[in-house]
């Protein structure tokens, strides 16, 4: 996965409203309490993410990357906290289609 190679500004302040792939992962970290839903990672670098990434992929890979393989209350706290991010960002003026990521 490649992040930002500069600090990044905390998940409250994500550049892409909630929507980059540190954001992401912060979300499944939190889902699956890696990290507390307080922790925004606000100054974390690409190595702190590769990191992390490295932990959450280890588990969508015992699920075989499958949101109804978790387990329920796992599942039940990521739709949620997918569902809280999406209605943020559509509200903040997300586009879906409008923002792409540098590998994309």
């Amino acid at each position: 996965m490649r992040f930002q190679q500069k600090a990044y500004a905390g998940y409250d302040d994500d550049p892409q409203f909630g929507m980059s792939q540190e954001a992401k992962l912060i979300r499944d970290a939190w889902a699956f309490g890696l990290l507390p839903e307080e922790e925004k990672c606000v100054g974390w670098t690409a190595p702190q993410f590769e990191k992390l990434w490295e932990q959450v992929d280890a588990i969508w890979e015992k699920v075989n990357f499958r949101v109804a393989n978790l387990p329920p209350e796992v599942q039940e706290r990521y739709l949620r906290l997918q569902m809280a991010a999406l209605e943020k960002a559509r509200a903040a003026g997300w586009d879906p289609n409008g923002i792409l990521e540098d590998d994309d």
